[in-house]
């Protein structure tokens, strides 16, 4: 079984958003079925372990049916290392995690953007709307980010 961490900040808005959406797609049989099974997490490069997930990514979740993260896990380089594929929210993410690795090449080359079209930016403070579009962009570009970054 394959891994996919999904990395932002604080763990709390948008990497759990990720996670949940990225396991809806996979449960419902939306992600292509040659990637296999695949185990999803999520975690904060500044993560306080245990906070709770942000209520406006909870009702995002909740809509969808999408299991939802409960709380918080600070980024480790054993998660790093663990994982077959690392998607930052942002290359300031990316960078974060590439250091705590030491730069290994072959884990380094596994941690990317989860954008390829740039950073996602937090919708901390933005109200359940900027949430809400946040999912539906999650809900197109995993899929498609997925096949590419698992496919080779």
């Amino acid at each position: 079984m394959r891994t996919v961490l999904f990395i932002c900040t604080g763990n709390t808005c948008r990497s759990p958003l990720a996670e949940g959406i990225a396991q809806k797609l996979s449960d419902n049989g939306q992600l292509p079925k040659e990637l296999g099974n695949i185990f999803f997490a999520s975690a904060g490069v500044a993560a306080m372990d245990g906070a709770p997930t942000s209520e406006e990514t909870v009702a995002v979740l909740e809509r969808m049916n999408a299991p939802v993260p409960e709380h918080a896990k600070r980024l480790t380089a054993a998660m790093i290392r663990a994982a077959d594929l690392v998607l930052g929210m942002t290359e300031t993410h990316v960078a974060r995690a590439q250091a705590m690795v030491g730069h290994d090449l072959d884990v380094c080359s596994r941690i990317v953007a989860i954008d390829p079209d740039g950073d996602i930016a937090d919708p901390i403070g933005l109200g359940q709307r900027a949430y809400d579009n946040l999912g539906e962009h999650f809900s197109k570009l995993i899929p498609k980010r997925l096949s590419g970054m698992l496919n080779t």
